[in-house]
């Protein structure tokens, strides 16, 4: 295994691919979001994934892409778990790798998850572990082929892989319906001042027993999923509007304009206006 370390907000300027394995109760900093996309594939065991309000339990042959800016975490709570991590820009893709995952339905702006048949697993494993051994050689060649690798996977899932259907709660790999209830309420409410006791009405629980289960099945806290949740949400329409930062921030939930720049400026490691300035 490499060193390669997955920074929270960071930037890249190639594709990275790091193979781990991660024993169980291993921690994240936390969740996070980057400007890249992330492609998480599992060799073997299971994790689980929060993305934005969906709960994934992904198992050998499981992969999940993650656009850009999306709120994700990852738990090893079932015991040790293998698995592949591919960062990539969206310019590291061609426009016609781009156009066979689009024609092949496979979307390029939403969380998307892919399930390899076990015919099919070898052939991935190979894949990947070319892409992964070009940070051992890291020579003048490495950064052309691993571009060249990750098309290669990217097609080669286009060609083998399923996508099942995520069209409700029960198409989901999560057994705690009440939590991902919870987390799309928030997601739903994100905009109004919403309280725990209201989350907790909505789901059926008492506010001090969603907030012990909601942090152990989800590895955040409620209140900080609230303030992730609305945070998104504001970076978003940082960069699509031109509404004043003030005008976000209420529009997004916040009641304090400076709470709002001191939690944003703790995520993002940039106050607002910083943040829109990228555009």
């Amino acid at each position: 295994m490499n060193n390669f370390s997955i920074k929270p907000t960071g930037n890249i300027t190639e594709v990275h691919a790091d193979t781990r394995k991660r024993d169980a109760g291993f921690l994240m900093d936390g969740h996070h979001c980057h400007s890249f996309y992330e492609l998480f594939y599992v060799h073997s065991g299971k994790c689980r994934h929060l993305v934005e309000d969906r709960f994934y339990d992904l198992r050998a042959g499981d992969l999940i892409l993650i656009p850009p800016m999306v709120l994700h975490y990852t738990r090893y709570i079932f015991g040790s778990c293998i698995r592949t991590v591919i960062l990539f820009r969206p310019e590291d893709i061609t426009e016609e790798t781009l156009s066979f995952l689009r024609s092949a339905g496979r979307a390029s702006r939403d969380t998307t998850l892919y399930r390899v048949p076990p015919a099919a697993m070898e052939q991935v494993d190979n894949c990947l572990k070319q892409m992964t051994a070009e940070d051992r050689i890291n020579d003048e060649y490495t950064t052309l082929l691993r571009r060249a690798y990750l098309q290669s996977f990217l097609l080669l899932c286009c060609r083998v892989c399923d996508i099942p259907s995520s069209g409700g709660p029960e198409e989901i790999h999560t057994n705690d319906k009440q939590i991902l209830h919870a987390a799309r309420f928030i997601n739903e409410n994100y905009m109004n001042p919403i309280t725990t006791e209201q989350v907790a009405r909505a789901v059926s629980f008492s506010p001090n027993y969603l907030s012990r289960r909601f942090r152990i099945e989800a590895g955040i806290g409620l209140h900080e999923y609230i303030v992730f949740v609305r945070l998104h949400h504001a970076a978003q329409d940082l960069l699509t509007s031109s509404d004043s930062i003030t005008s976000i921030a209420l529009r997004c939930g916040f009641s304090n304009s400076n709470y709002f720049k001191d939690s944003f400026k703790k995520k993002y490691g940039v106050t607002p206006r910083a943040y829109r300035n990228r555009r």
